[in-house]
């Protein structure tokens, strides 16, 4: 028997690999299937079952394709409700893969149809969990998700969640291995653990909410500083509910050289958006007029998803040249598939070729630090965790995932103003937002807080009540 777990870090995500025999298994399958097909060829084992945890948020999972490519089923757990042909797995039903057997436990909370599968080994032994968003490391699976189509209050989703861990994760053996769908980094929990596999045993340990003494304290303390969730993610629900296009059209569609002289007039007939990949510390010095920054290195595809949020809006790429095909396919993961193309040579051509460019004002912590006065106006972008923890002394807090909410209270003012986060990533694309919109009278600050609470500007390390930008 073999299992790998197949993480992406930039989706904080968990695919799973199993091969018993001559059969394999694959868990939460990732957009792009190819990897899956190599190393089921690699083996020399047959796709055997592609099981669903639940129908995925935050991703577009790559199970359509895979099964198309391979003639596997697709498993998902009961109360599952999808456009494509699927088994609809019973509480408790096994399914053979090789020597073992994978028992299917409904583990609803996270979502209705939400399943935790438990891997049995060739001896008979409780081996795994593969506990998709119901049990991860250090939280569970956030409640709010599915209160729409549950018809449900988050409440009571919650007590759903607590009941399904009561009565079917935690009397399981302390050494059963557990295998989440996500870990730290994504908006599906919380206060997950850096940690991406651990023993259940462990977890009843150190899981804050496997800690609650009964059934309202873990109701209280799960939804207990929960965030709005990211605003594609029902998008995403939908595309792994009804279905999208291939994978191979997407990329074929997106790799499209666009020459310098007819990227504008592509982007203005076709109503694109100008996504702009590079960093942060080559994009502030010169870019096409009204791009937005996000950044390829860092959490580009969520990031993309909480700032341009419909997944139909077309889009024209600038990148670094060969990291189109990175682009496109990161951008299918979270079902942004209408990529028009890309501008051929770059920015690099785009300047050579004496175009317009504009560019935006950025400079280092200590220079931030020279001209800091009692007036100067900080917006400090992070999120309210980061906030509360420490921040530039009388720095308005205004999150980047929320901009389209308070940029336009800064139109009306004139009183220029300081950008920041924690390092430079997040005030870029909040920077090329603003400046999209016409708000020029700001500066970027290089490094973020992390560079400035460095420098002898004053700075607050206590909780305390957020200064909210109005």
């Amino acid at each position: 028997m073999k299992i790998e777990q197949i993480y992406t870090g930039c989706l904080a995500q968990g695919a799973y690999y199993i091969v018993s025999g001559q059969e394999a298994a694959i868990i939460d399958p990732l957009r792009e299937v190819q990897p899956y097909l190599d190393r089921l060829e690699k083996d020399g084992v047959t796709l055997k079952y592609i099981f669903e945890t639940h129908f995925h948020a935050d991703f577009v999972s790559g199970h359509l394709d895979l099964s198309k490519k391979t003639g596997a089923p697709i498993v998902f757990g009961p109360n599952a409700e999808a456009d494509f042909e699927t088994i609809i797995a019973k509480d408790g039903e096994i399914f053979e893969i090789g020597n073992v057997k994978i028992k299917a436990l409904h583990t609803p909370g996270h979502t209705l149809e939400s399943t935790t599968y438990l891997l049995i080994d060739e001896r008979g032994k409780e081996h795994a969990i593969f506990s998709g968003d119901t049990l991860f490391l250090g939280d569970v699976g956030r409640p709010d998700l599915a209160q729409k189509s549950a018809n449900m209050t988050q409440e009571e989703l919650a007590g759903m969640l607590y009941d399904s861990l009561q009565s079917k994760i935690l009397p399981l053996p302390d050494e059963v291995t557990v295998y989440p769908a996500h870990g730290a980094g994504s908006a599906c929990g919380k206060n997950m653990q850096k940690e991406t596999v651990d023993t259940l045993g462990n977890q009843k340990k150190t899981n804050y909410a496997l800690l609650q003494p009964d059934r309202n304290s873990f109701v209280e303390a799960v939804l207990d500083g929960l965030t709005a969730p990211p605003k594609y993610f029902g998008m995403n629900v939908a595309m792994n509910k009804g279905g999208y296009e291939s994978f191979e059209n997407v990329m074929n569609k997106g790799m499209n050289p666009i020459a310098p002289q007819d990227f504008e007039s592509v982007v203005e007939q076709t109503g694109a958006l100008i996504l702009d990949t590079r960093s942060a510390a080559d994009f502030h010095l010169g870019f096409v007029p009204n791009s937005v920054n996000i950044g390829l290195k860092g959490d580009f595809a969520p990031w993309v998803g909480a700032m341009i949020v419909d997944v139909k809006q077309p889009i024209a790429l600038v990148a670094d040249a060969g990291t189109e095909e990175e682009a496109i396919t990161r951008l299918s993961r979270v079902g942004f598939d209408n990529v028009i193309g890309y501008l051929e040579g770059g920015f690099g051509s785009w300047k050579a070729n004496g175009m317009e460019t504009d560019t935006v004002k950025r400079i280092s912590p200590d220079e931030f630090a020279a001209g800091f006065t009692k007036e100067t106006k900080v917006i400090d972008i992070r999120k309210e965790t980061e906030y509360a923890a420490e921040h530039v002394e009388d720095a308005f807090h205004a999150p980047l995932d929320s901009i389209s909410e308070w940029a336009g209270n800064l139109a009306s003012d004139d009183q220029h103003f300081f950008l920041h986060c924690a390092g430079g990533y997040r005030s870029m694309i909040a920077a090329s937002i603003l400046n999209a919109r016409g708000i020029r009278n700001f500066t970027e600050v290089e490094a973020g807080f992390n560079g400035i609470k460095k420098t002898a500007v004053p700075t607050s390390d206590f909780v305390c009540q957020s200064k909210t930008l109005k």
